[in-house]
């Protein structure tokens, strides 16, 4: 396995301490507060940078297969799924704390759907769809949502809503973008 692909699979393994830490510290669980009891205070902003080197792996396995070669077919599905791991994970313990409608997440998520069964068909068909610039626009988004949305400060919730707001625009754009530029993988050849 390669170095992109590594970091890609690193990218999904820190999804686990990720949602533990963000629910753990917001539903103040027992087993959880045993664990990390002086540092409670601290448990989202840990969450934080764990959710931050995560997506700073997703731009850095892409930068480092495109600049050695390293581009791979596990890569080309692996990474955007890895993606949709983080993002819709943290987005629904987000919906669970109470700082994002579930009705925002439920259209992420279903993109999120969409996508995964165009990239199935076109699979079968011997195609790979690699992730296009709306997409990573869409995620980059994303990912500025989740950490404005994690840190919850205060004085910029104008910024997190403008964000969030874009990042649900970028998402629906991107849908429509990819079933276009991808339709002649939905057509029937038989």
């Amino acid at each position: 396995m390669n170095l992109p692909n590594k970091l890609t699979v690193f990218r999904m393994i820190l999804i686990v301490p990720f949602v533990l830490l963000l629910l753990g510290g917001f539903h103040e669980w027992a087993w959880f507060t045993a664990i990390f009891g002086g540092i409670m205070e601290y448990v989202d902003y840990i969450a934080l940078a764990i959710f931050i080197i995560a997506s700073l792996t997703d731009m850095l396995d892409g930068k480092i297969a495109r600049k050695y070669n390293l581009i791979t077919n596990f890569g080309k599905f692996m990474d955007p799924l890895a993606d949709k791991l983080l993002v819709c994970s943290a987005m629904i313990c987000l919906v669970e704390m109470g700082r994002i409608p579930a009705w925002i997440v439920i259209i992420i998520i279903s993109r999120e759907f969409i996508i995964s069964g165009f990239r199935l068909v076109a699979s079968d068909k011997g195609v790979v769809i690699a992730a296009n610039y709306w997409g990573k626009f869409k995620t980059t988004f994303q990912m500025i949502m989740v950490c404005l949305m994690i840190a919850n400060i205060e004085k910029i919730s104008l910024l997190t809503n403008i964000v969030m707001w874009v990042a649900l625009a970028l998402t629906v754009i991107s849908l429509i973008d990819y079933i276009w530029v991808n339709r002649g993988v939905m057509a029937d050849t038989k």
